[in-house]
């Protein structure tokens, strides 16, 4: 299989390469860095070996590595997205090197004494004797997913040099701004042109995910009046409080933190606020569409009861949805979950199928007619200082890619 160091290298290439999104931006990609990797992925597609490679005006990037066989095969294809999470700093990015991890703490940074043990991420104790890369605690590190695009490419690599190894036409497929919930917004599914495709985006060995989250956006408004505080008795009314009021009349036990599997929830992720106005913003999440129609429902509800106490209309809320349930799109053609459980299988791995608590590029690619399930990637701790991935878990994802490749002609 590919090189281990050359797997490194490639990676930490790619981690050193800011690409953090933009929530705030209207432009695709929505930070103009994402540009600076998008174009150092499209050369090096090129310098491997890649056919029809092209990215267009908004960084979107595929490229075709051509079928080594005489019969019509289906057409696959491989996703993975350049961007990071703007939920913590993706700049100046050190990746740490920890060779035959010992089950301890690792230290990732002594000055600010920030380290990442096993007494709280238990999973590290999973890759005793393996190469752990780390952050050096002040930033992500960007396995999620820069690590896809190693593995992707890196299978690639090693098919062009394996003609040995039958295959039919497989497409690839980069995407910008995966992080802010537009990868898959401006992504040209009849171009690429792939019956199905699996997204590289997963977290440990063996995840295989065809189920996530219904997901939509809500932003609660709250409306006060401002006056002198010296003069403000009978006149000021502060939209802190009518938020305060509004987040309590929501169930306390169903947020990230207490709910897990299929369980859904409301994520309150920002408040900001002034005297005049406040506003809430808050994810609404369900794997069950009609639990999810009632989440949204009874934010609604809430709103019209704070109105309703308080003899006018002192909140408003705007909810849009975000994606759906991939599962009713890709259950119609189980077999692409099966391809891929048997690739596991071949060399050793345990699938995990279990539901996604989050979405990926998949999940609105599904919609739009390229079914599409996500496989491990194999980075933890997504999104903060304490991210890592085991190289042997990028291994294990490069041989899953190329014995997709080679099931998919047996069919």
């Amino acid at each position: 299989m590919i090189d281990k160091q050359h797997l490194i290298n490639r990676f930490v290439s790619y981690v050193t390469v800011d690409t953090e999104s933009d929530p705030n931006s209207d432009a695709t990609p929505s930070t103009k860095k994402q540009w600076d990797l998008a174009n150092k992925l499209v050369e090096e597609l090129k310098e491997i070996g890649m056919q029809d490679v092209s990215i267009d005006e908004n960084a979107y990037i595929m490229a075709t590595l051509p079928s080594n066989i005489d019969k019509e095969v289906p057409t696959i294809g491989f996703i993975s997205h350049f961007d990071t999470s703007p939920d913590f700093t993706g700049a100046n990015v050190k990746p740490q090197i920890v060779e035959n991890y010992d089950g301890k703490d690792i230290i990732l940074n002594k000055e600010q004494d920030i380290i990442l043990s096993p007494s709280y991420f238990e999973d590290l104790l999973l890759y005793k004797g393996q190469t752990l890369i780390t952050t050096d605690g002040t930033t992500l590190l960007g396995a999620d997913d820069k690590a896809g695009i190693a593995e992707i490419i890196s299978a690639m690599e090693y098919l062009i040099s394996h003609p040995e190894i039958k295959h039919g036409k497989i497409r690839v497929g980069f995407t910008p701004d995966e992080e802010i919930g537009r990868g898959a917004h401006k992504f040209d599914v009849e171009k690429f042109g792939a019956d199905w495709a699996y997204t590289m985006d997963g977290s440990r060995v063996g995840e295989l995910e065809y189920e996530n989250f219904n997901a939509a956006g809500a932003v609660v408004t709250l409306k006060g009046k401002i006056v002198h505080p010296g003069y403000a008795k009978g006149k000021m009314i502060n939209s802190q409080f009518f938020a305060s009021e509004y987040m309590n009349l929501l169930p306390n036990n169903e947020t990230p933190e207490k709910t897990e599997g299929r369980e859904g929830f409301y994520h309150l992720y920002s408040i900001q606020g002034k005297v005049e106005e406040t506003k809430l913003q808050y994810i609404i999440r369900d794997h069950d569409r009609e639990k999810f129609e009632a989440r949204k429902k009874f934010m609604k509800q809430q709103v019209d009861s704070l109105n309703k106490k308080h003899g006018r209309e002192v909140a408003s809320i705007e909810i849009k949805d975000q994606y759906f349930n991939m599962r009713e799109k890709v259950e119609p053609v189980m077999h692409i979950v099966d391809i891929a459980e048997e690739a596991m299988k071949r060399i050793g791995i345990t699938p995990l199928i279990k539901p996604i608590r989050g979405g990926t590029d998949g999940s609105q690619l599904s919609y739009m007619g390229l079914p599409c399930p996500n496989i491990f990637a194999g980075g933890h701790n997504f999104h903060g200082r304490y991210e890592y991935v085991p190289v042997e878990s990028m291994q294990k994802a490069i041989e899953v890619i190329v014995n997709i490749a080679e099931l998919t002609t047996e069919r």
